[in-house]
């Protein structure tokens, strides 16, 4: 193993972006490093003015020509060196090397040397910084310098911004390199340079700073530039650092058993005692706004007995307020093995003041292997087509001998070493979910697959069905299944899809009893399997399994639509009669009428997050099609007080703010989160009296603050899915959190809020689990106002969907669908999807709102499930989403009938009326359709017509 150059830093970045110079806590970014690298000598005796021969250069005495003329020691002592005054610091022999500043007298490490540039530099440009130093005195080892910024001004306090740090051996010049740029420009920009610890001596021999874009110019990266710099490492580790850890490079290691991918060398980072350490590079001022990038790596991990382990690339963005932003690039399971590929997408939505790239992720002590890291502006992938489907044969059964005729098990195998027979007395008629959407069809034969001799949860019967399938169809699932006697315990049976390598899941039902239970559930395959299987599994070893009347069949979308639209025309529209007054009834006769609805106010929101508001486009779509909005994480505790006693509440507030003063009604996602991975470190190390304190003091603070802001709060969300505060604190605790909710903001509707409700595949929330919980929570006094179902949901059948919301209908509460996304690689399939949830949710007389969760490329839970690509383009399925909220619009055309009235039938909402009468005057009006069943009586007052 050879080992060329080593570099450390041991700072992490701090989010709160605290920069108190009597405090110097700096975060480790940047080192632009040549090692061995000498500076051509600065011999620049013919000065013609005080800023040089450099008239570009936005520092004045760059090279100390003019001694210390514009520059100042920051709380300490500085002089310069030069050939005449016979003075030199060890090696560094000014007769050779030029002159340089030597700043001692440091008892600070932020102590340097400083020169104000306040009316040299413009907000909104790109400056580049390049400085040649050194130390001197007591130095072991590498010391670090750092340039920095420091801005001023009288109504805030002072910030400080990091341009670039490097690593520097005693009294040997290097080169310190970084960018910076200002969104806008403080009172006071003071430049300087500083770093090495209290005692050691810090040279400088030239400083300068250059602009290298225009304010508001768009530089627009070819696609042949390299972002990252020195991407192989072929320069060394120059342009490299380490995340709070060493990077070393390498031809090869574990004795020639790891070399490099590609090239001749590779990175590690070594040393690392947190996830979050790696190897990164700045990238500031190299990636726009809006603008969506294609970052690939080549990783692998080496060391501590782990053979696998996550590798994540992470993009760090400081904004021009000092937020810090994390965005996650992309994931990969990487081994000790082989190099793996990594590759994933990103976009900034707002001005940066700095952005850096880094590799992080194995546990301590693992170190991360980079052959290769880059990042270009990513290619724009063409949409898809819309799939061609010949021969659909929507609900046709395509399986065989589903009905056991003659008494056997045709077409059917075991899928493992049981034993299948056929038995009678299941149930004769369809499962509900079916009765729908399967086409014309026999009752059942009463017969059943009874499966014995299982030794494995997996075993039960299965029937190959490859070449049965199409691409891109929905099929639903429908069987009744039983479990034997002697059970002790709920037993989950599940149909099962075998594509390839991966299982898919068909529906599953927890069963407890000797009844005969439903399975409704669906799938779809968007790519040819080479090996395709149904089979049915579940119970416990020993327990017989017995199934009857398995079918798949294809469902018709289509027509499922039609039966929600003329569904929507009975529960969502109202009898509306519109009555003149203000005008002769005379004029009124023959007079042309024509209603045009303007908004619909059902309810249609969307997940929004504090980045996204900082991109004009996004607020553009969110404004024009939302009329409320969730928080995708702002709200949580987890993002409020990530450690204790430090609240952060301004990125809600900043949304909160805009959704107030666009009329956009918002919901309060979420007070608490049961599940606990979601939960604080610092709260899951608490003793029950303290966290029973910290619970009481997160409802104050959170409630207090936002009363009558949000209309809805999910008080403990996943309660279906975890049990960290009822485990902790006891099974009072949820009723009181939903008590002490509605005493701090009675006017906000609390709901309960979970996901697989609705699609059949999970036993732990189907819809009867959830109705058990609510009544029980009621039971006990909690005042549950609502009923929240997520909708992430994959290949929704809409009998099956519909079935959940009439199950749940019953309890009287209001069910929102709160954070609906669908997903397809295929953008009409997608559409399709979509719009099949929009009208099962608008055709619902129970649902009364639907939340998205996101429509924007990039800024989405689940991949492939946006409405608008990264760059703003509305894809199908966003069209789709614009064409189904337009269907929701009611419109009439007519006469004023001889009463002087004018009925129609319309949706709820605002609308406009034109009324033109025979001699061609024309009057313009506007009125509101409120949300009841009874018929509506408005008066239009024609006068001046």
């Amino acid at each position: 193993m050879k080992r060329f150059t080593v570099c450390c830093f041991s700072n992490k970045i701090h989010k709160n972006g605290d920069r108190n110079p009597d405090k110097k806590s700096r975060e480790s970014m940047e080192v632009s490093r040549k090692d061995n690298e000498e500076p051509e000598k600065q011999n620049n005796n013919n000065v013609a003015s005080i800023i040089g021969s450099d008239r570009t250069n936005v520092i004045v005495n760059h090279d100390f020509s003019s001694g210390m003329h514009s520059w100042h020691p920051n709380c300490c002592e500085a002089f310069v060196v030069t050939a005449e005054s016979n003075v030199s610091h060890g090696v560094l022999d000014p007769s050779k090397c030029g002159s340089y500043v030597v700043v001692k007298n440091r008892k600070e490490n932020w102590q340097g040397l400083e020169q104000d540039i306040t009316n040299r530099v413009k907000p909104c440009s790109l400056y580049k910084v390049s400085a040649t130093v050194a130390v001197s005195g007591p130095v072991h080892g590498l010391v670090e310098v750092m340039a920095t910024l420091k801005l001023e001004s009288q109504q805030s306090q002072t910030n400080y911004q990091f341009i670039a740090k490097t690593c520097v051996f005693k009294e040997k010049w290097v080169r310190l390199e970084g960018m910076f740029s200002l969104p806008s420009l403080p009172e006071k920009v003071v430049f300087y340079l500083e770093g090495p610890s209290p005692g050691i001596d810090l040279l400088i021999q030239s400083v300068t700073i250059h602009r290298e874009s225009e304010p508001e110019l768009e530089r627009v990266t070819a696609e042949d530039e390299t972002i990252v710099v020195n991407p192989n490492f072929e320069d060394g580790l120059n342009n490299w650092s380490g995340r709070s850890c060493k990077i070393v490079l390498h031809d090869s290691m574990a004795d020639g058993k790891i070399v490099p991918e590609s090239g001749k060398v590779f990175a590690s980072a070594t040393e690392r005692t947190q996830n979050w350490n790696g190897i990164q590079q700045e990238i500031t001022g190299k990636v726009q706004r809006k603008r969506v990038y294609e970052a690939t790596a080549v990783v692998r991990i080496y060391g501590n007995n782990v053979t696998t382990a996550t590798v994540q690339a992470t993009l760090w963005v400081q904004n021009p307020n000092q937020r810090d932003q994390y965005i996650g690039i992309s994931t990969v399971q990487a081994t000790d093995k082989e190099w793996i590929h990594l590759k994933g997408k990103f976009l900034l939505n707002g001005s940066a003041s700095r952005v850096v790239i880094y590799i992080e992720g194995p546990p301590p002590g693992t170190d991360i292997l980079l052959n290769s890291l880059t990042v270009k502006h990513a290619e724009k992938i063409p949409p898809s087509p819309p799939p061609s489907i010949e021969n659909p044969a929507f609900g046709v059964n395509i399986l065989t001998n589903s009905h056991l005729s003659d008494d056997t098990t045709n077409g059917w195998f075991s899928l493992g070493n049981c034993t299948l027979s056929v038995a009678e007395g299941s149930p004769r008629i369809l499962p509900p979910m079916a009765r729908d959407s399967l086409g014309a069809h026999e009752r059942l034969s009463g017969r059943y697959i009874l499966v014995t001799n299982r030794t494995q949860t997996w075993m039960g019967p299965a029937q190959m069905i490859t070449d049965k399938l199409k691409l891109f169809l929905t099929y639903q699932i429908s069987v009744w299944v039983k479990v034997g006697s002697g059970i002790n315990s709920p037993q989950n049976v599940n149909v099962a899809l075998g594509i390839d390598s991966q299982w898919v899941n068909g529906g599953q039902v927890e069963i407890n009893d000797d009844r005969w239970h439903e399975i409704g559930g669906s799938f779809r395959i968007e790519k040819n399997p080479s090996k395709a299987l149904v089979y049915v599994q579940g119970p416990s070893s020993g327990i017989d399994l017995m199934v009857a009347g398995l079918q798949i069949f294809s469902v018709d979308r289509l027509a499922r639509i039609k039966h929600l639209k003329r569904q929507c025309d009975k529960i969502r529209k109202r009898d509306v009669i519109l009555k003149f007054a203000g005008v002769d009834s005379s004029k009124l006769s023959g007079a042309t009428v024509r209603v045009r609805q303007i908004r619909n106010s059902f309810p249609v929101g969307t997940c929004i997050s504090r980045s996204n508001i900082d991109n004009e486009d996004f607020v553009d779509f969110f404004l024009k099609n939302f009329n409320w909005a969730v928080f995708a994480n702002e709200l949580k505790w987890y993002w409020t007080e990530p450690e204790q006693g430090k609240l952060n509440y301004q990125d809600a507030d900043d949304m909160l703010n805009l959704c107030s003063s666009n009329n956009i009604e918002t919901r309060g996602h979420c007070i608490f989160w049961e599940v606990q991975a979601t939960v604080q470190q610092w709260i899951q190390n608490m003793n029950q009296t303290d966290l029973n304190n910290a619970v009481q003091n997160r409802l104050t603070d959170l409630l207090n603050r936002y009363k009558g802001k949000f209309k809805h709060y999910d008080v403990n969300n996943e309660m279906l899915h975890g049990s960290f505060y009822q485990d902790k604190l006891g099974k009072d605790i949820r009723v009181n959190m939903f008590k002490t909710a509605h005493q701090l903001d009675p006017s906000a509707t609390l709901f309960v809020n979970d996901y697989h409700i609705e699609d059949g595949c999970d036993p732990k929330s189907c819809p009867e689990k959830y109705t058990e919980q609510i009544l029980d929570l009621q039971e006990k006094g909690a005042p549950v106002g609502g009923i929240g179902i997520q909708g992430h949901i994959d290949s929704p059948v809409g009998p099956i969907v519909c079935s959940a919301l009439d199950k749940l209908g019953i309890l009287g509460l209001p069910i929102w669908f709160t954070e609906l996304d669908v997903s397809s690689v295929n953008e009409h399939i997608r559409a399709d999807d979509l719009e099949v949830m929009m009208w099962e949710a608008f055709g619902h007389p129970a649902v009364e709102g639907i939340m998205l969760w996101g429509f924007w490329e990039l800024f989405m839970s689940r991949d492939n499930s946006h409405l608008v690509n990264a760059e703003g383009d509305v894809n199908e399925a966003g069209k789709r989403f614009l064409a189904v909220k337009k269907d929701w619009l009611s419109h009439a055309n007519g006469h004023i009938d001889q009463n002087g009235a004018f009925p129609f039938r319309g949706y709820s909402g605002n609308y406009a009326i034109e009324v033109i009468t025979t001699s061609s005057s024309k009057v313009l009006k506007t009125f509101v359709v409120d949300k009841e069943d009874s018929s509506q009586v408005i008066t239009v007052d024609l006068q001046g017509l």
